[in-house]
């Protein structure tokens, strides 16, 4: 008699046209439930912006707008001016994005592949960062890009206050070691067996094969900036200069709720789209560490 894997219900009672049926019932309901659950909050915050003023507050709300106003969305997007504040959140996310990618990489793998002197004294320094609260480091953090040691130059007001400490970011340098301790040593020793260096082994086999987990990292950093607020506000006090997250909330004392709402829906939009293009390398990267080789 061969052992079969146990199940909360059993082969027999799905076999039978009421076990079944009731099966799936539960199992429709729950995740109907589920769904409801996370699309509710979406569908409130969409159809609130289309809401009249009076409407929104009402108590109890309407679950269906009596009237639909798209003059929500028209008026958030001229009166918060969103396209420049937008705009200020992707050239800093982007920025962010692409230094921490080159910089974090390019440690992880010395980390993990060259071996270098103090290699672990080295990781267990970064590592130790994680320990400490960011809030802990917020004033350093300022003071060290109000006045940058020895050039002495400030980088307030300028995307440079976001990227360089974003670029500093331990859980992704050692997400990526992780990946590429598991990377086999055989596929390395024959690149160099056909004359590649260090550098063009990175590129060429190291980062092809990288891709779920750079994706995961991407990510990572893409979320952090853009949903970040305390930093932003500290380091740009120019308000043509600010992102989005930090934008809504210095430009809402005099703005309806309505219209409040509906720059929160499109500022929302991107972080949607990201996913929703990534989704495939969130799924790898779950199994990032099963490199064949």
């Amino acid at each position: 008699m061969s052992s079969g894997t146990r199940t909360l219900v059993s082969p027999l009672t799905l076999a039978r046209p009421r076990g079944k049926a009731l099966y799936w019932t539960v199992f429709t309901a729950v995740v109907l439930l589920f769904a409801l659950a996370f699309l509710f909050p979406v569908y409130w915050m969409v159809t609130g912006a289309m809401k009249s003023p009076d409407e929104v507050t009402r108590t109890p709300p309407t679950l269906v707008p009596k009237a639909w106003h798209l003059s929500g969305y028209t008026d958030a997007w001229k009166l918060m001016d969103l396209p420049t504040h937008l705009w200020n959140t992707v050239v800093q996310a982007a920025g962010a994005w692409l230094l921490q990618l080159v910089f974090c990489t390019a440690a992880a793998y010395a980390l993990s592949k060259l071996k270098p002197a103090f290699g672990k004294v080295i990781l267990g320094g970064i590592l130790a960062t994680l320990m400490v609260p960011a809030q802990a480091l917020v004033v350093p953090k300022y003071l060290t890009v109000a006045d940058l040691p020895l050039i002495h130059t400030s980088l307030l007001n300028d995307p440079l206050g976001i990227w360089l400490p974003a670029v500093a970011n331990a859980f992704n340098l050692y997400l990526l070691k992780r990946f590429f301790d598991q990377i086999p040593r055989d596929v390395l020793e024959a690149a160099e067996i056909d004359g590649a260096g260090r550098l063009r082994t990175l590129w060429s086999i190291v980062l092809p094969m990288s891709r779920p987990v750079l994706g995961v990292v991407s990510i990572f950093a893409l979320v952090a900036v853009w949903q970040d607020f305390l930093w932003p506000l500290m380091v740009f006090s120019d308000t043509d200069k600010q992102p989005i997250s930090v934008a809504l909330v210095q430009l809402s004392q005099n703005i309806q709720l309505t219209v409040l709402i509906a720059a929160m829906v499109i500022a929302s939009i991107p972080m949607v789209l990201m996913f929703l293009v990534f989704q495939r390398h969130i799924i790898a990267g779950i199994s990032a560490g099963s490199t064949k080789g």
